[in-house]
This record gives structure tokens, C-alpha cells and sequence, in this order.
């Protein structure tokens, strides 16, 4: 907030002084045109360095699904094997 109000006090106090001076027509629009061009460069300076309004990036972590598939091992009497078990929590 304070990098902005800044901005738009030199953006102010630079077109003040533009102002301010007399000119002919050819150096009054060629001094709109350069005032323009900075205070625009001041101001999306300000808001491109400005923090972001939510406060950072947001990671949202899914949900387990309640139950799931895995591999058991089990001794049949012969030798060991595997067989597929439903696991819910």
C-alpha cells in the first residue's frame, strides 16, 4: 500500500511540475506523452512488486479414498502367496 501511495505522489508531483511550465503545443503533448509513460512505469512497478491478496499459493490435499486395493502376503500350507485384499479405514 505504501509502494503505491508513493507512486501516486511522484506520478502527481511529476505532472504538477509539467503543468506548471509554459510550453508550446508540440512540447505540451510530447511532456503528457513522456509523464504518461512514467508514472505508468512507477505505478505497474508498484503493483507488480506487491504482494499478492490471498497471501501465497493454496495446496489443497485430496481426500484418501475410503478403501483401496493391496497385495498380502499369506502361507497356504505349501509356500508363501499373494492374493488382492480390499483395505478400508
Amino acid at each position: 500500500m505504501n509502494k503505491t501511495l508513493a507512486a501516486f505522489v511522484a506520478v502527481a508531483t511529476i505532472a504538477g511540475s509539467l503543468t506548471a511550465t509554459p510550453a508550446s503545443a508540440q512540447r505540451g503533448v510530447a511532456a503528457g506523452v513522456a509523464a504518461g509513460l512514467i508514472g505508468g512505469a512507477i505505478v505497474g512497478g508498484a503493483i507488480a512488486s506487491s504482494r499478492p491478496a490471498y497471501g501465497g499459493p493454496v495446496y489443497v490435499e485430496e481426500a484418501p479414498p475410503p478403501c483401496r486395493w493391496v497385495r498380502e502376503r499369506f502361507w497356504d500350507g505349501y509356500g508363501w502367496r499373494f492374493r488382492r485384499v480390499e483395505v478400508c479405514n
